[in-house]
């Protein structure tokens, strides 16, 4: 019998120009030998770090014909894999995709801020719709900012205390997700960490990778995506948190060393390869 690869439903935007979002979710996916199937949110002239004022196209009302039209051709998907949404109502919409394909893994990456601020599109509205979503998950990825959100606490300044930071991933699988990851951390000097907790097993983990002095977009986007992917290849979590830090690591230090503009994002098309080392070199961690 032909071999059928596994089949995610990528709810993200696009951007014109700029890597970030489904311009790198979809090579990452494809790599892994995974079928990304893009359901665009918005279309956007350019990301939004830096290049002005964005035009963008709403694709609200898409999203229900392109989910409409899926279920008259009986099509089969594997995973759904939500990101960036363009409004509060976008919700809804990715909560219709879930309700259509009950069998399918969900990951749930709540795009709504960074370095302790809340995007200029992100509002009170759909911070609260995103709580909802989360619990439809079996897996999360916010940055620190993003669960302090999703928690209503308050953006925690310095190094965050291994013990109140299990209590974010326990408190946030509580509301649904098997699975937690907490990206971009301050842990350890010279250090970001990702730190996930599984509630099957009951079990903390960290990974340590190196912090480069570079801030650039879609280095969330690609973490997540080589994080599913490894998972939907049978890794398992702390594996597939390993890789994830790993790739993200040669992805900002190889861009940092060429010293593009920053606004173009990682240098994916020429870090691809990196995601068939025969190890990753991150540091796991049990907490």
């Amino acid at each position: 019998m032909p071999h059928t690869p596994v089949r995610v439903a990528a709810i993200h935007d696009i951007s014109c120009y700029g890597r970030c979002s489904l311009n790198v979710i979809m090579p990452v996916l494809s790599s892994l030998g995974l079928t990304a199937c893009p359901v665009p949110s918005a279309v956007l002239s350019t990301h939004t770090g830096g290049y002005g004022e964005v035009a963008i196209c709403d694709l609200t009302d898409f999203l229900t014909d392109c989910l409409n039209h899926w279920k008259t051709l009986n099509l089969k998907i594997d995973c759904i894999y939500s990101g960036f949404l363009a409004s509060h109502q976008q919700v809804d919409k990715v909560l219709d995709f879930i309700k259509a394909y009950p069998d399918a893994f969900v990951l749930v990456d709540p795009v709504m801020g960074d370095n302790g601020s809340a995007y200029r599109t992100c509002t009170k509205e759909l911070q609260a719709k995103m709580r909802l979503l989360i619990k439809e998950a079996n897996l999360i990825t916010p940055n620190l900012t993003e669960a302090a959100m999703l928690l209503e606490e308050p953006y925690p300044i310095g190094n965050l205390p291994i013990q109140t930071a299990k209590e974010w991933l326990m408190r946030l699988s509580d509301e649904g997700p098997e699975m937690v990851v907490i990206t971009g951390i301050s842990l350890l000097p010279d250090k970001l960490s990702s730190i996930c907790f599984s509630r099957t097993s009951g079990e903390f983990w960290r990974v340590d990778n190196t912090k480069v002095p570079i801030n650039l977009p879609g280095t969330g986007d690609i973490y997540s995506a080589t994080l599913l992917g490894k998972l939907l290849t049978n890794q398992s979590l702390p594996d597939a948190l390993c890789w994830a830090g790993y790739f993200i690591e040669q992805c900002i230090k190889y861009t940092f060393s060429h010293g593009t503009d920053i606004r173009e994002g990682i240098l994916l098309e020429a870090v691809l390869p990196a995601l068939f080392s025969k190890h990753s070199n991150s540091s796991l961690t049990k907490l």
